[in-house]
């Protein structure tokens, strides 16, 4: 019981690092990108790809995914994204669903379908065995590692200048202009971090979900189910609505594995029925 307790805390963290960048797009710049999980699957092969040709150590391969994605995405949103800000939700949900086929079809094309396999490092194999829980070694990496990154992303938001910035660019745009802050540099750099932590995320789910190039469209479903049920106005929201989803789906899975994921999301439905805001959103008044 414990040991599946940790293993679903582990998963929702892992899920909580790869959606919060979406989390931030969606509720402070209030752009739909369902694209989200083609930056998480980039880093994903850029940290296979470093690791099994190039013989980087995958703990070098880290920072190096967050970097590189984080620069695909500063790339794509000065070029394709921000074009698209001041366009209807629906506009911004089409392209940013074309912009996820074109990325399956093109890592199916030059890398293949086959699903890609890292070795991790000894210290990181196996388990630590208690009386009472079984700790995976990876797992405990991955739980402070997140852990750590979430607290430095609400300090960032909620107690530096530039997460006032952020904020006031979003208030109104017009205002923060006039006030001196440049609007499309805090965006950029907002989407950049935002497309970096989903790069992280799929570097460290390779090995614990699966990389395929199917992987955007596999765990759509998953990141929007953290938002929305999180809600968008704080961190703290998606980080509690990923440790939910996280132990529900391993809890689920071990005890009625023929249900699949029909559990997550009765879970869903049953919370956004009673908070469709989610669970930390604000209602929106009238």
């Amino acid at each position: 019981m414990l040991t599946l307790l940790f293993d679903g805390i582990a998963y929702g963290m892992l899920l909580f690092v790869l959606a919060v960048g979406l989390a931030v797009t969606l509720g402070l710049m209030n752009f739909i990108n369902l694209a989200h999980g083609a930056f998480a699957m980039a880093g994903g092969y850029i940290t296979v790809l470093l690791m099994n040709r190039l013989g980087v150590p995958f703990l070098a391969t880290l920072p190096l995914a967050f970097l590189l994605t984080a620069a695909l995405g500063a790339l794509l949103e000065r070029t394709l994204y921000r074009p698209m800000y001041a366009k209807p939700h629906l506009d911004q949900v089409l392209f940013s669903i074309g912009l996820v086929f074109m990325s399956v079809s093109a890592v199916d094309y030059f890398i293949g379908s086959q699903q890609q396999i890292i070795q991790l490092p000894t210290w990181l194999q196996g388990r630590f065995d208690f009386e009472f829980v079984g700790i995976g070694k990876y797992r405990l990496f991955i739980v402070v590692l997140c852990a750590l990154l979430t607290i430095a992303l609400q300090t960032v938001l909620s107690r530096t200048r530039f997460g006032s910035r952020l904020r006031a660019s979003v208030d109104d745009p017009r205002v923060a202009s006039g006030l001196g802050i440049n609007v499309n540099q805090v965006f950029l750099l907002t989407f950049a971090v935002g497309s970096g932590l989903a790069g992280l995320g799929g570097a460290l789910g390779a090995e614990v979900l699966g990389l395929t190039p199917d992987f955007p469209l596999k765990f759509m479903i998953y990141f929007l189910i953290v938002v929305s049920v999180g809600g968008t106005t704080t961190i703290t929201g998606p980080l509690l609505a990923a440790l939910l989803l996280g132990v529900a789906d391993v809890f689920g899975k071990y005890y009625v594995p023929k249900l699949g994921a029909f559990i997550v999301y009765t879970l869903m439905i049953v919370i956004l029925t009673f908070r469709p805001q989610g669970l930390f959103g604000r209602a929106a008044t009238k």
